[in-house]
């Protein structure tokens, strides 16, 4: 039987949505992952299929329809893959879980626009809208679990969703100097046991660093910054052989800074 495709960046958080709650079911050999190179074109095939779209992760089944945007997705192989279940059961406690997967739009955002503001007269204020977005989140949970370690007794569907923005703030940490503050202990307590769980384990803080690079000059999906060559999106060199990037946001490095120099033709790409 012909397994569905999954195109996706493995560092790309709303892939690894896909991926944790597929190792939560035990069912990762289910789905064919197919890696997309964000630093090259995209292959017309793959635009023909998602009608221009370029948004990731993208499923591919087997009979050649499309679905696509990972909450989708999540809902999607929850239904088809009903054991074990991820989401909540029963139709209160799963509009629990709802109503706080409904807040991670504008958390999202707002970390994103801090790591990529390059106007340091903005820092206090995008650093304040990220605190506003966790201490909803702490209130929240506070609310509905205060003695919990996640929203209910076990890692479930919005841990799925939450887990690997958890993982990408660590580009906060890295490039603003930003955490979550102390005053927040519940919504701490989250995140900490979010990221210690074994099925969200497919990114390590050293890959987002590395990766998410031009991120914090202010260049997403491999975009080029200005007198550089090479994205640090890029699969070569691998990012394990790269130095880590300078701390903060001080000066702008280049590639050979980075340990982005074109590598010698016939390497092999590998994660």
């Amino acid at each position: 039987m012909t397994r569905p495709v999954l195109h996706h960046i493995p560092v790309c958080p709303f892939s690894q949505r896909v991926e944790i709650l597929l190792e939560l079911k035990g069912r990762r050999d289910a789905v064919e992952f197919s890696v997309v190179d964000v630093t090259r074109p995209r292959d017309p095939a793959l635009l023909a299929k998602t009608r221009g779209a370029t948004a990731l992760p993208i499923l591919d089944l087997a009979d050649g329809r499309i679905l696509k945007e990972s909450l989708v997705l999540l809902r999607y192989f929850e239904d088809l893959f009903p054991t074990p279940m991820v989401a909540r059961a029963d139709p209160y406690e799963r509009a629990v879980e709802n109503m706080l997967i409904a807040l991670e739009g504008d958390f999202v955002a707002a970390g994103y626009r801090f790591v990529m503001s390059q106007d340091k007269g903005r820092r206090e204020a995008l650093a304040e809208a990220m605190t506003a977005q966790y201490q909803k989140l702490d209130d929240f949970l506070s609310w509905q679990a205060p003695g919990s370690e996640y929203l209910f007794d076990r890692f479930g569907l919005a841990e799925c969703v939450y887990a690997p923005i958890f993982v990408r703030f660590w580009f906060l940490d890295y490039y603003e100097g930003y955490d979550i503050p102390e005053d927040f202990a519940r919504v701490r307590r989250w995140r900490d046991a979010c990221l210690a769980h074994p099925a969200a384990q497919q990114v390590s803080y050293e890959e987002v660093v590395k990766s998410y690079y031009d991120y914090a000059w202010g260049a997403g999906n491999g975009d080029l910054l200005p007198g550089r060559a090479r994205s640090s999106f890029a699969f070569l060199p691998h990012w394990r052989e790269r130095p880590w990037p300078p701390r903060g946001k001080e000066k702008a490095a280049g590639d050979a800074e980075l340990g982005l120099v074109q590598p010698c033709a016939g390497a092999q790409i590998g994660r």
